[in-house]
């Protein structure tokens, strides 16, 4: 899918929150400034209010947040050297209280949720391309963006 901008990039977030139900997580993957903040704030608005301050979670890794109908997290991986190390910070617990954002979700070395939807973005010229890959509930469900 191509995100021909920022605001596409923040559509497509906010329809996957409006899909996101408690126990799943959102994996975004992609290089440093493919817009993987960007879709995280926009689908963490969604869920509570549109001018909620999303600061990235690069240097405090994690951030919860209280939706009318759905509690988030909002991890962002980047900085961890052992995947035990999001374990100990509550991703277990997050996944039990509501849904996860998961920003570097490869940090994890393979042990993702199962329940997840792996999105990677990519560079492509001015724009960006988006590749979605269901897993678990996500199988079968349609975005409308």
């Amino acid at each position: 899918m191509i995100l021909a901008d920022e605001a596409a990039t923040a559509r497509l977030g906010a329809a996957i929150a409006r899909q996101l139900a408690p126990g799943e997580a959102v994996c975004l993957s992609g290089p440093l400034g493919a817009g993987k903040s960007t879709l995280a704030r926009a689908l963490v608005r969604t869920l509570t209010t549109p001018d909620e301050e999303v600061p990235s979670p690069t240097f405090t890794l994690v951030q919860f947040y209280e939706g009318a109908r759905l509690k988030v997290a909002h991890f962002d991986l980047y900085r961890l050297s052992n995947p035990d190390e999001a374990y100990e910070i509550g991703l277990d617990e997050a996944l039990d209280d509501g849904a996860v954002v998961i920003e570097w979700p490869e940090r994890l070395d393979g042990r993702l949720p199962l329940d997840r939807l792996a999105v990677e973005i990519a560079l492509e010229g001015e724009g960006r391309v988006a590749r979605l890959t269901p897993h678990g509930a996500w199988k079968g469900r349609k975005l409308e963006f």
